[in-house]
């Protein structure tokens, strides 16, 4: 996909929405920006998981985790769903899962380089 190519002739209409876009995007990077919160994102990618499940897997407390888990519900990317006493969490569209990809692309797959 090739990015547009931006003019110096904008209308006030196109700008206004360049600039909404500019902040959603600014917002999504700053919520994905912190290793705990990019964690439960990369467990997610692979399915609902319940907050016991996510502490397990990231070996963290309970608070912490939840804390993270707040903070990725409040900017979109992350939806519960309470089942009796336990929370689950899924995400909320695809937009983390195509950045993951492209994150885990960049650092994390070696033989890609």
């Amino acid at each position: 996909m090739a990015l547009p190519q931006l003019t110096g002739k904008m209308s006030h209409s196109e700008l206004d929405r360049m600039v909404e876009n500019a902040t959603q995007a600014s917002n999504f990077l700053k919520a994905i920006s912190h290793e705990g919160r990019l964690m439960i994102l990369c467990h997610l990618v692979s399915g609902e998981k319940s907050v016991t499940e996510l502490e397990q897997l990231l070996s963290a407390r309970q608070a912490a985790v939840s804390q993270q888990l707040s903070r990725l519900r409040l900017e979109g990317l992350v939806v519960p769903r309470r089942e009796g006493k336990a929370i689950y969490y899924r995400l909320a569209d695809e937009r983390p899962a195509r950045m993951l990809e492209v994150v885990y692309e960049l650092f994390c797959d070696r033989t890609a380089a």
